[in-house]
């Protein structure tokens, strides 16, 4: 598993993945939908595995003496990975700017404060994007649109449904929105559920995946 996870990194990962983890700066945009950063992330996984089906990887990874089912688990282990960076770059950039900024300008017109519930609705939205994409595409490993573009549809509806939330309910409007430092109770326990929900749909993708792939003759 060691070495799938190795040739992940060294023979599959498209520049993207690494340059869009910069993107976590956009925190410090005022009046920006922060969800958006985490989409990205979500495209680096489309040009990755864009990347992989060009350089016939799925082939090559199916000729090494390794299981089968392995091979999706080591692509998916190498997306949590830079998933987990993106949250945590973002957890880290946010606090930053709550650090160095006025209160004033820590607030978000366009959707919630760079807190830790955005990390948490990051979560959240990486979590499904895992679940729609994965399955489909070790389904068909050679057609990436489709799973990426049904994936794409559903993270920006949700994006949307964020933004909504925060101009209606006074839960997101209030409670969970400012710094880190007000409500902190409250934003911690919804930064965990977030957390549970991202774990809970990233193991089922990642189960989903190996079954798939394991059916297919490639």
């Amino acid at each position: 598993m060691f070495d799938l996870v190795k040739k992940e990194l060294s023979l599959c990962m498209h520049p993207t993945a690494f340059i869009f983890l910069s993107f976590a700066v956009l925190v410090f945009v005022p009046n920006y939908p922060y969800e958006v950063i985490f989409f990205f992330s979500s495209l680096s996984v489309f040009f990755c595995c864009m990347m992989a089906r060009e350089n016939g990887d799925i082939a090559f990874s199916c000729a090494l003496p390794v299981k089968k089912e392995h091979i999706p688990l080591a692509k998916m282990l190498v997306v949590i990975g830079l998933q987990c960076a993106i949250l945590l770059l973002v957890g880290v950039m946010g606090a930053i700017k709550g650090a160095v900024l006025p209160a004033e300008q820590y607030i978000n017109q366009a959707g919630i404060s760079a807190n830790i519930v955005l990390v948490g609705n990051g979560a959240i939205l990486l979590g499904i994007f895992n679940l729609i994409f994965f399955p489909r595409y070790f389904k068909k490993p050679d057609k990436i649109g489709v799973p990426f573009v049904i994936g794409a549809i559903v993270v920006f509806l949700l994006i949307g449904v964020f933004i909504v939330l925060r101009w209606t309910t006074p839960l997101y409007s209030i409670t969970l929105n400012g710094l880190n430092s007000e409500n902190t109770g409250a934003k911690i326990a919804a930064f965990a559920i977030s957390a549970a929900v991202y774990v809970v749909l990233s193991a089922v993708s990642c189960k989903l995946s190996m079954n798939n792939f394991r059916k297919i003759d490639v």
